[in-house]
């Protein structure tokens, strides 16, 4: 006979799943329970339980912060490997950030991007380096006019795997600079992506006025312009 384990604890999902093992039936339950549904209609975003004290494991995902994200949203998505990037929130000790609130420095959090990428084409240790090369990491709290902690230098690490690798990167980057570099590194606890009108800001905003004079001449630097 197949087993059978309730669901009803988890909204929105079925209320009966029948598998051939009720063991397995329940720890599916478990992991269900394990996933956060939250915020604005149809945004679905997935994080392990507030509460869970396991350590993250890597993923194919980086966090960095170097300054105003659309810079970094435009250089990191001209990269091969890089599947998406996302502009948002994170390294701060509130919850649900907005722009408004994180440029007046009252939440911790940082202006950062989340960045998906195919570690087949691409590794984690080779976007460091480009990170490291796309903004100043020695300028404390700031890059160029940008000034406040929401423009800090920071990696977000997603388990002890990143984090070395990022301490090896940090440790290159100083030495390559001769100064030492001031990116903060802290594990991950939340992203949270930014308001719509941030994601893909050059590719929709190229003629505007800080693009023209601030991502730009970033993108040729590297030569990324296209």
């Amino acid at each position: 006979m197949p087993g059978t384990a309730d669901t009803s604890a988890v909204p929105g999902l079925f209320y009966t799943l029948r598998v051939k093992d009720a063991l397995f039936a329940e720890v599916l339950v478990y992991l269900v329970r394990r996933m956060v549904v939250i915020s604005a209609p149809g945004t679905w975003r997935f994080m392990m339980d507030s509460n869970d004290t396991a350590p993250m494991t890597d993923r194919n995902t980086a966090y960095f912060g170097g300054g105003c994200f659309w810079c970094l949203e435009a250089v990191f998505s001209r990269i091969s490997g890089v599947e998406k990037v996302t502009s948002g929130y994170a390294g701060g000790h509130t919850q649900d950030p907005d722009y408004n609130s994180v440029c007046s420095g009252t939440t911790g959090h940082a202006e950062v991007v989340e960045i998906a990428y195919d570690p087949a084409v691409i590794t984690y240790p080779e976007l460091l380096g480009l990170f490291f090369v796309s903004h100043d990491p020695t300028t404390l709290n700031r890059q160029g006019a940008d000034v406040g902690t929401q423009y800090r230098s920071i990696i977000l690490t997603r388990g002890p795997g990143q984090e070395k690798e990022a301490r090896a990167a940090l440790k290159e980057a100083s030495r390559r600079l001769k100064k030492p570099a001031v990116t903060e590194i802290i594990p991950l606890e939340r992203f949270y992506p930014a308001e719509g009108y941030h994601q893909d800001y050059y590719a929709r905003n190229p003629y505007a006025g800080y693009c023209r004079a601030v991502i730009a001449p970033k993108l040729e630097k590297l030569n990324l312009l296209r």
